[in-house]
């Protein structure tokens, strides 16, 4: 960009810019704005012109910002954020503000942790927003364009400026059908894998930000090695994507899987399903909580962060 387009830059250019790159959709991006879709479809060609790059391209899913868009696009955002915090009050108001959160999260969180979640939100920000959305091959971009705040999952690797705290840890046990011939008390190895399991198996690898979400609640080469060592092996009879998939088949099937005992107690309380006590001693699991260090700068971010820490500690 030269000189005289810096000097004919208008500032709000750059906030329609930084919302675009969050929805990448102009419709939606127009409403946030309070904007129509013909002032943002004009506000993006005055931004052409003045970077010297088309910054979006449409692709079947909406507008695909180019390299160019996702390099600067971190740095416009957090520019955007320091003038907004210093014209704004020094403290952050949940009861009066309008904000709106983006959690990454999966079926877990959304069965354990969201609905009280929500409760608190609606008694300490009642006009505060909040949206979840699913685990993607973009994690890192989209927490650095600001398309989400935090992320919260089983990680186990992540680049140094990404902050990982252990938001809970979980104690894993199986679950049948109430109709299901296994006994109710204690298990053996044995009886355990006289029926097929259930296993879910969600991999997901964010290659170039090196973040790595374990694809299922067990560790398979673990539970492996210790039927090995029995002499015993199992027969998985259906694989998932995700928990409440999982916990569908059981429910319809003899079949049994292994799940998280807070969300086992959730399914438990229908009465269709019973838990069994691992004959094992399995690993615990931790859920973690992840977000960008920097964004700590912000009231509003920390205050999320600290509701986000009672609730899994009220759960």
């Amino acid at each position: 960009m030269n000189e005289l387009h810096i000097h004919r830059l208008d500032l709000n250019l750059l906030r329609v810019f930084d919302v675009l790159l969050q929805e990448r959709n102009a419709t939606r991006a127009g409403a946030r704005l309070g904007l129509s879709q013909s002032a943002v479809s004009h506000a993006l060609g005055r931004l052409r012109y003045a970077l010297d790059d088309d910054l979006f391209v449409r692709d079947p899913r909406g507008l695909k910002p180019t390299p160019r868009a996702l390099e600067i696009g971190p740095q416009v955002n957090s520019a955007l954020a320091q003038l907004q915090a210093a014209f704004a009050p020094s403290t952050f108001d949940p009861a009066t503000t309008e904000r709106r959160f983006v959690l990454m999260a999966g079926a877990y969180t959304c069965g354990v942790l969201v609905p009280r979640l929500v409760e608190r939100m609606a008694r300490e920000a009642p006009n505060a927003g909040l949206v979840i959305s699913e685990f993607g091959p973009d994690i890192l971009e989209q927490m650095d364009s600001r398309r989400a705040d935090f992320v919260i999952g089983g990680f186990t690797s992540g680049p140094a400026r990404l902050v990982q705290e252990v938001l809970l840890t979980e104690h894993l046990v199986w679950v049948v059908r109430a109709e299901n011939p296994l006994p109710s008390g204690p298990i053996s190895l044995e009886t355990l894998v006289s029926v097929p399991h259930v296993v879910i198996a969600r991999s997901r690898t964010d290659v170039s930000a090196g973040m790595t979400i374990p694809g299922s609640w067990e560790d398979p080469d673990t539970f492996e090695s210790i039927l090995s060592a029995q002499g015993l092996k199992r027969r998985i009879g259906v694989t998932t994507p995700d928990t409440y998939s999982a916990v569908s088949v059981v429910r319809q099937s003899d079949m049994a899987a292994l799940l998280p005992a807070r969300m086992a107690r959730l399914t438990k309380q229908s009465g269709l399903l019973r838990m069994l006590e691992p004959p094992y001693v399995p690993p615990q699991v931790e859920l973690g909580l992840i977000y960008l260090a920097d964004r700590m700068a912000d009231p509003a971010m920390v205050w999320m962060r600290d509701l986000l820490r009672e609730v899994a500690a009220e759960v």
